[in-house]
């Protein structure tokens, strides 16, 4: 069932799975800012019976970016312009940029795990979108790209970390700052893509995806999520201890003998 439909969003749910479409595909899936909110919106409705979510773009891209009536003097209609924030006070600014995070952030809580079904273009904050969720299966037109840099900008929506953590200092500087394509088989080769298959294939392969991600148990699945988000900044000897509190925790339910 439809959960959510509308600023470019749909949000169904069957089950354990729940799919988030972008759904403005003559405009190669555009973002604005009432689609940011409507992607906030989505992750605050998923029922708590979900344990994958879907990320898809409908069309021939994923999405070319931020739309480009962003960049216009006057901004979208019943928004301020982004020159209009610039203007303002550097409080009211930073909330704003805060709001539009929102979109970008639920997608790696530890309740679920998020796949990013990529063809086409995922441009800017198509891109940082794609890296928001935990995992990437790709088409093998995909074209990846961080455009901000050549329009005077940073990559503002989340996307910084996580590319980071995926590639490497390096190579994200180095992806960032010339704004160049990254295609299938290099976003395959640094761990951009967990899986490239032909476009045509892209859905049967991500259904296989989510099939074998809600066979475990799924306070496993969470468990085992958190302790690897927790890897990338505990200490070694601090992540053993997480890792043996968790075994703790599932050995007592396994046991029945869970609070």
């Amino acid at each position: 069932m439809a959960l959510l439909d509308k600023d470019g969003v749909r949000l169904t749910v069957d089950d354990t799975v729940a799919s988030v479409t972008l759904t403005n595909p003559a405009k190669r899936n555009a973002q604005s800012p009432a689609l940011w909110r409507a992607l906030a919106e989505a992750g605050r409705l998923l029922p708590g019976t979900v344990r994958v979510v879907v990320l898809r773009g409908e069309g021939t891209s994923f999405s070319a970016g931020l739309d480009r009536k962003a960049f216009t003097p006057e901004g979208f209609e019943g928004e301020p312009s982004f020159l209009d924030l610039a203007r303002g006070s550097g409080e009211l600014l930073d909330a704003t940029i805060a709001e539009y995070q929102e979109a970008f952030t639920w997608w790696r809580r530890n309740d679920i795990i998020s796949v990013a079904a990529v063809q086409g273009h995922a441009i800017g904050a198509g891109f940082q979108l794609a890296l928001g969720c935990d995992l990437r299966v790709v088409a093998d037109d995909v074209q990846f790209a961080m455009r901000e840099t050549s329009l005077g900008l940073v990559p503002d929506l989340a996307g910084t970390r996580p590319l980071t953590d995926i590639v490497g200092y390096a190579r994200a500087l180095e992806i960032c700052a010339t704004g160049r394509f990254v295609h299938a088989e290099e976003a395959e080769r640094i761990g951009l893509a967990n899986l490239v298959v032909p476009a045509s294939e892209l859905d049967a392969a991500v259904q296989d995806l989510v099939a074998a991600l809600v066979a475990p148990p799924r306070d496993a699945v969470i468990e085992t999520k958190a302790l690897l988000r927790g890897a990338l900044e505990r200490p070694y000897d601090d992540q053993r201890t997480a890792e043996r509190a968790a075994q703790a925790r599932r050995l007592r339910d396994l046991a029945g003998l869970a609070d």
